[in-house]
């Protein structure tokens, strides 16, 4: 029967402000995992949404060479399917937290850009994205641009597996993410409410239970996450 071994992130931390160019940036690092993330506003929306008085929140995801054990191609031929998935992934969990009245027609774009890749890339870039675009929005708000804050919700992320003993762990080094079992993405709002679920078996079907004890598991070590976040959005 499966357990939970580990129900806690590696060492987290998040460095603001690190763009002077950016409206909003951080170093978000779990582990030895760094990306370098920055939110740009621009005063425009895509072309379908002009004119409905609503904003919108895309994102860019990219591995620098150097961030993996083997050097990673610049992507210069356009998007491979795996980044365009990525991207896409990091963008849809952002606009969760978001209400895009409010926000205008504005258009934020998250970029991040992994420096060190050591597992977990998708995941920092969410719950380091979600700063950049709350760092954004404050000055936005404290600079008279918009009168009511658009964030509804605070999202943060993590993964989770099963490994080679059947015991669920959290926060998945690359070593620990290789030879798991079973391995899921777990997206979730503060308030304990899951914006997106990505999980698959890699080798032996993961139970009823085990799926319970996995998002036991990532309910409980997403919370030092969201204090993390708090701290650097509010000081």
């Amino acid at each position: 029967m499966s357990s939970i071994k580990r129900d806690k992130p590696r060492e987290i931390l998040f460095t603001p402000n690190i763009n002077p160019y950016a409206t909003g940036s951080v170093m978000a690092e779990f582990g030895n995992t760094k990306v370098h993330i920055t939110a740009t506003v621009e005063d425009d929306v895509p072309g379908w949404l002009r004119g409905r008085g609503t904003g919108w929140v895309t994102a860019e995801y990219s591995m620098l060479p150097g961030s993996t054990h083997d050097r990673v191609r610049r992507e210069r031929k356009g998007t491979g399917g795996r980044t365009m998935e990525i991207q896409r992934l990091i963008a849809r969990c952002l606009r969760a937290a978001v209400d895009m009245e409010k926000l205008g027609e504005r258009l934020i774009t998250v970029d991040c850009d992994v420096l060190v890749a050591d597992g977990g890339t998708r995941t920092t870039s969410i719950s380091g994205g979600y700063i950049a675009l709350a760092i954004a929005i404050n000055k936005l708000l404290k600079d008279g641009v918009i009168e009511t804050n658009p964030l509804v919700h605070q999202v943060a992320a993590l993964s989770v597996g099963i490994n080679s003993d059947g015991d669920v762990i959290a926060d998945l080094n690359y070593e620990e993410d290789s030879s798991c079992h079973t391995d899921m993405n777990v997206v979730m709002t503060q308030s304990g409410d899951f914006v997106e679920v990505q999980g698959t078996a890699e080798g032996k079907p993961f139970t009823p239970t085990q799926l319970e004890n996995l998002l036991t598991c990532s309910k409980t070590a997403m919370e030092p996450i969201f204090k993390a976040q708090n701290e650097i959005i509010n000081q």
